[in-house]
């Protein structure tokens, strides 16, 4: 599931709200699985106007494990 949300963003051209995923999990799941992957430093969350969007952060990652994140989405 994790996999599949940062495959998500990888493709996204921006920040993704975070009811616009495609995904079938339940609102509380889809929670848990963000919360994972921001506590890991994987993606950022920003509230604007009253939602939430969430982003990978490419640059922070690369820059403590180069080639990881293509590594990964790639395989």
């Amino acid at each position: 599931m994790r996999l599949d949300l940062v495959r998500q963003l990888w493709d996204a051209p921006g920040p993704i709200a975070c009811g616009q995923f495609a995904t079938s999990v339940t609102k509380s799941t889809l929670s848990h699985h963000f919360t994972v992957l921001r506590k890991a430093g994987v993606i950022k969350t920003t509230a604007t106007g009253g939602r939430s969007y969430n982003s990978l952060r490419v640059e922070e990652v690369e820059a403590r494990f180069p080639g990881l994140l293509d590594a990964v989405l790639r395989s």
